[in-house]
């Protein structure tokens, strides 16, 4: 496609979604006039303008006359005003993920022979140009993975009802592009907007109360339900498609490499709602939606089965499968096929039986699918059967679709992590050994002990349980959970739970006490040759810095263990590790974070492969950018080459999965870019690019680092006032109140900054417009090296323009600072009761913003923070002005709802208020936590 081209097809997508972002914009006010009158319309459109004017064009008078005019709103007209802007953000949002889809759709229809940047095509057809062959594509495959798992952190501000009520919106929106569309069907389909609209009006935006772990299995289950069933194997298909294109001359089937997994009723850390029957409950599920769409799948598949024993000849191993059928299953008379000349119909009726059969303890095991496999096996024979006669069509199309949604999915669905603290087994652990006179006080022994006194035991093949002694609640609970997890293995399958996630992981004992429990469970056994067989691995998360650094020491002492590093056998030498973005960014600051990371993956990798392990790291990635939130294909690529080489987990959670998996187009281009992105971190493993300037470059970024983290932890840890400063100008406590998530704020009931949670660290700063998780000390760390000499600036320039790590960390650094806003910020601090502390550290933040901000100005060559993303930086200009008002409410509310509790009052309907922002300003700067 020509350059000009290009700009006029650019120019005139970018008009249909000004068109969008209208037309939603006019329904919103014939909505406003509808449910408030004119009144309401009026106000708002005053509030819009003069939010924009002042954007636009600042002046301390027209500041003054805004804030006057937001903070002077009668109560009755504030609550409509607040949902005003904030239904207005949740029409933008689906305006413009219903662009992406169609910017993607739009470049197939007119790149003629050009393929996408960052598809799989793209990737593939990069392969055949650089000459890999057919043999190494296959080991590039063969070696890839990724599996990308789900959460219930709370950061999805949005329920569930509004989502659908998002999903019916996008639809509709979408429909607006039909050329084919007549005048009356526009009209009508306007009027269905319209309605729409007024029924997310008057949809209650706030949860009534806390969602319980069932409600949040529930909402994980709906994407897989509503597009990553049908989206996941589109993309294998793709790949396949891509691969045949490419290297005709392989027969290509792509192995299982990309899939989805689960923390939602594993998760146990900090959430005592989390118990063993929750969990049970969560496999329970999780099985029943697998089933529901195998039934669904099979029902479509019966529509296309209509081929005829009169016209063609089917396989003889289709007809004895047949009989084996009737043999074992008897169909009620209404659920039979009648016509005996349709053997596929007949075929698929007996496999819908079994199917609904599965699960059922009350049926034979005859009568069932008693795994996956099975059913695997009688849609191969149906596939063999239809190439025989050249159906091969419908073979590729629905049954081999259905095959692999089997390998992807299996009868549970999604492999379930499950995550605790390290304490709480340490707790449990001194318990039962007292209890049996092991050791009097495990808790208190010194690491060397206690990995020596935990060998023993595995070493052991006596248990150190008993049904006969009674447990604390803490205690059995804890025994229950292996006991739970070894039934479900037996039930589901060895791959509903294979990962048992330790938090705070700080010793190799924390390790082993997690083999103890399995071994006590089954789920680590001494086989009579000598080996072990362990079906539930222990994972290490390391969060802190100071995790982070003893990471490597910790991991070489248990490769050193036997009973440890044989229990890898069982895994094929391959052990998880899972590593923290949230917590060593809340410990160490963002470039310290990022930094610690980077040297922690390489070298553990190193510790690993002294030992012939092979690695699989877990990325902890949040949703915001202080949690390390960034667009998935670039968090692939953000890794080491080297270090991928075992797999990539890689969390999604909160509005990250609305925001990716709710609609299947933007769903499908999601995996296709990590796809893509394997690949070539792939082809980047096999063939390394090292710069010779990459070993001054780390030297220099170790400095930078070590100065950031001094100049962050000098603010967050060693001033005195910080903790007031960042409470009393921050939703902090409100949020709490949101009831988003059943996991309490706190890991213990404290006012410890150790003990918040990183979540509702990075939400508070993000509804104040501060973002400081994601960029403060940064300026201070890069100064730190530059000093004002040219030529260190001109080294930092090369770094940028030559380091993919550099450059990702460095635009990570603009899109926070683009998104924080201090003149708005800056009005949080009035609610601070002594301004002294509260000049004093917005001084010190606007000080760092600026040096930020400047710095990397200079180093990127730019002309404006963003320059090099003008999309986005177009997205955050156009939205603050909707932003502002909720912002300026938001504090003129917080500061009146705490003035009232601290005389011991309250007030439900200023709550609610105060939370309806929160909301709003969430949808416009489209993060959380």
């Amino acid at each position: 496609m020509s350059d000009s081209v290009s700009l006029i097809h650019k120019n005139t997508s970018n008009n249909l979604l000004r068109r969008d972002v209208r037309f939603l914009g006019h329904i919103l006010g014939e909505v406003l006039v509808h449910q408030g009158g004119n009144a309401l319309f009026t106000v708002v459109e005053n509030i819009r303008e003069m939010s924009k004017t002042l954007r636009a064009d600042y002046t301390p008078e027209m500041y003054a006359e805004l804030k006057e005019t937001v903070t002077g709103l009668a109560p009755e007209i504030r609550h409509q005003v607040i949902r005003a802007f904030a239904v207005y953000f949740q029409l933008i949002n689906i305006a413009e993920q219903n662009h992406r889809i169609r910017r993607k759709r739009d470049y197939e229809r007119t790149a003629g022979e050009n393929v996408q940047p960052g598809s799989i095509e793209d990737s593939v057809r990069e392969l055949k140009s650089l000459g890999i062959s057919p043999g190494e594509v296959h080991e590039m495959i063969q070696g890839i993975s990724l599996e990308l798992v789900m959460t219930a952190h709370p950061t999805e501000a949005t329920r569930r009802a509004v989502l659908d009520i998002h999903q019916r919106i996008a639809g509709d929106v979408m429909e607006l592009d039909n050329p084919n569309l007549t005048f009356r069907e526009r009209e009508q389909l306007r009027e269905k907007l319209l309605g729409e609209v007024i029924t997310l009006w008057q949809t209650d935006e706030l949860r009534d109360r806390k969602p319980t772990v069932i409600d949040e299995v529930r909402n994980g289950l709906y994407y897989f339900d509503e597009t990553l069933f049908d989206v996941l194997p589109e993309v294998y298909q793709e790949l396949e498609r891509c691969l045949d294109k490419y290297y005709p001359e392989e027969d290509w089937h792509v192995p299982t490499y990309l899939k989805f997994g689960s923390w939602i009723g594993g998760d146990r850390d900090g959430n005592p709602s989390v118990k063993a029957s929750v969990t049970w409950e969560t496999l329970t599920m999780h099985r029943k939606l697998a089933l529901a769409k195998y039934e669904e799948e099979l029902t479509e598949l019966l529509e296309h089965m209509s081929f005829s024993r009169s016209i063609v000849e089917v396989t003889e191993e289709l007809l004895e499968s047949i009989e084996k059928d009737r043999r074992e299953i008897e169909l009620s008379s209404d659920n039979e096929w009648r016509n005996l000349k349709e053997p596929y119909r007949i075929k698929v009726k007996f496999m819908t039986e079994r199917i609904r059969n599965t699960g059922n303890p009350n049926a034979s095991e005859k009568r069932k699918y008693n795994n996956p496999d099975e059913f695997r096996a009688d849609l191969q024979v149906i596939e063999r059967s239809l190439r025989n006669h050249y159906a091969d069509f419908i073979a590729d199309t629905y049954v081999q679709k259905l095959v692999r949604q089997v390998e992807l999915f299996g009868f549970h669905l999604a492999s379930l992590d499950v995550r605790q603290h390290s304490k709480e087994h340490e707790s449990a652990m001194t318990e039962i050994l007292a209890k049996m006179s092991i050791c009097e006080d495990y808790s208190k022994l010194p690491e060397a002990q206690k990995i020596e006194l935990l060998t023993g035991i595995l070493n052991d093949p006596r248990p150190i349980t008993s049904p006969y002694l009674r447990y604390s609640e803490s205690t059995q609970e804890c025994l229950d959970v292996y006991r739970v997890v070894q039934k479900a293995q037996q039930e589901f399958g060895r791959s509903c739970i294979s990962s048992y996630l330790i938090s705070m992981t700080q010793g190799a004992s924390d390790l082993l006490e997690v083999l103890v429990f399995g071994k006590e469970a089954g789920l680590y056994i001494h086989e009579n040759d000598g080996s072990i067989t362990c079906t539930l691995q222990s994972v290490p998360l390391f969060e802190t810095i100071d995790d982070l650094h003893a990471a490597p020491d910790i991991m070489t002492t248990l490769f050193q263990i036997p009973a440890y590093r044989n229990s890898l056998v069982s895994t094929n030498h391959l052990q998880e590790i899972m590593l923290g973005y949230s917590d060593s960014n809340k410990d160490g600051g963002v470039i310290t974070a990022n930094w610690e990371l980077r040297v922690a993956l390489r070298s553990i990798t190193a510790a690993a492969k002294r030992f012939d392990v092979k690695l699989k790291f877990f990325h902890g990635r949040g949703g915001a950018l202080g949690r390390g939130g960034m667009p998935l294909n670039r968090s692939i690529l953000a890794q080491p080459a080297d270090t991928v080489g075992g797999g990539i987990k890689i969390t999604e959670q909160g509005e990250v999965l609305s925001s990716r998996y709710s609609m299947k187009g933007i769903a499908y281009r999601s995996l296709e870019q990590a796809t893509s992105a394997l690949i070539t971190s792939a082809l980047q493993a096999r063939n390394p690019q090292t710069n010779a300037s990459e070993e001054e470059w780390e030297h220099i970024m170790r400095g930078i680092s070590e100065q950031a983290q001094t100049k962050y932890q000098d603010l967050i840890f060693r001033d005195e006032d910080f903790l007031t400063f960042f409470k009393e100008s921050t939703p902090l406590p409100e949020i709490g109140e949101l009831n988003i998530g059943s996991r309490p704020s706190k890991r213990k009931n404290s006012d410890r900054f150790e003990d918040l949670r990183a979540i509702p660290w990075v939400f508070a700063w993000t509804q104040s417009r501060y973002l400081l998780p994601a960029w403060y000390a940064a300026g201070y760390g890069l100064n730190s090296f530059y000093a004002g000499k040219k030529e260190n600036l001109e080294k930092m320039q090369e770094m940028y323009q030559n380091w993919s790590f550099f450059r990702s960390l460095i635009d990570n650094l603009q899109m926070a600072l683009a998104k924080a806003d201090l003149l708005i910020a800056k009005e949080y601090g009035s609610m601070i009761q002594d301004q002294g502390i509260a000049e004093r550290i917005f001084g010190l933040i606007q000080e760092e913003y600026t040096r930020a901000s400047e710095l990397i100005l200079n180093i990127t060559g730019q002309q404006e923070i963003l320059d090099n993303v003008p999309v986005i930086q177009e997205s955050i200009r156009l939205r603050n002005p909707y932003v502002d008002p909720l912002s300026y409410m938001q504090v003129g509310l917080l500061s009146e709802l705490r003035a009232l509790r601290d005389q011991g009052d309250d007030d439900a309907l200023l709550l609610r208020e105060v939370l309806l922002t929160i909301n709003g300003i969430a949808a416009g700067l489209r993060n959380t936590g």
